[in-house]
């Protein structure tokens, strides 16, 4: 299996990868964990993974400078499988308002918005550190192995607003539901870092290494 951590300038590039090795091998898969931006490297790949921190329009900007929106768009399109990861999968959204107005990939329902909620509420901005996760178990195999209330490691001050409940997998809650992982299709994302979610971010990879969508 070949797995691809794009690399755009993102951050947590190294994190990401180290973390989806090790998942990797607690699966007992051979796979070959690469980061790269290289055309050939991202159509060939098995399993596709954007992380991404900072803000939403920086890293867009990334994605637009190194040419790799349409062979993401072809890739996954075509069928492989893609995780986005913090701001990963924030740019999965139709558009992002972190630094003015930017468009996102447009690959699921929804915007990415201040949590002005959240400050209204007294809770501290950036949403920092453990939160647990509600869903649906055996909805989708993403949570395969994962039990309510396990908890994923957040940093963020901007969320996904406006999602569809299809395509919203689980969720925290600080202040206001924040969508935690979404899935469409064979695209999928987690709010929170997984390669900072000790042995819950990585049961998330290793399902996502065997997902089949």
């Amino acid at each position: 299996m070949r797995v691809v951590v794009i690399d755009y300038n993102g951050g947590n590039l190294a994190s990401a990868a180290q973390a989806t090795q090790r998942a990797a091998t607690l699966k007992g898969l051979d796979a070959d964990v690469i980061i790269s931006r290289n055309e050939a490297d991202i159509l060939s790949a098995d399993r596709l993974i954007l992380p991404g921190q900072g803000a939403f329009a920086d890293c867009a900007k990334g994605l637009d400078e190194g040419d790799l929106r349409p062979l993401l768009e072809k890739a996954t399109t075509e069928g492989t499988p893609f995780l986005g990861i913090c701001v990963g999968m924030q740019l999965m959204a139709q558009y992002g308002l972190e630094h003015g107005r930017t468009e996102g990939l447009g690959w699921i329902g929804g915007h990415i918005a201040p949590m002005d909620e959240s400050s209204r509420q007294g809770l501290r901005l950036p949403h920092m550190g453990w939160n647990t996760l509600s869903f649906t178990p055996g909805a989708h195999p993403l949570t395969e192995g994962l039990e309510p209330g396990n908890h994923g490691y957040f940093v963020h001050s901007y969320a996904l607003v406006d999602a569809p409940t299809d395509e919203t997998i689980a969720t925290a809650d600080y202040g206001m539901t924040v969508p935690a992982i979404v899935a469409k299709g064979n695209r999928c994302g987690t709010q929170f870092h997984v390669e900072k979610s000790q042995d819950v971010g990585l049961i998330i990879l290793g399902n996502f290494l065997t997902w089949q969508p």
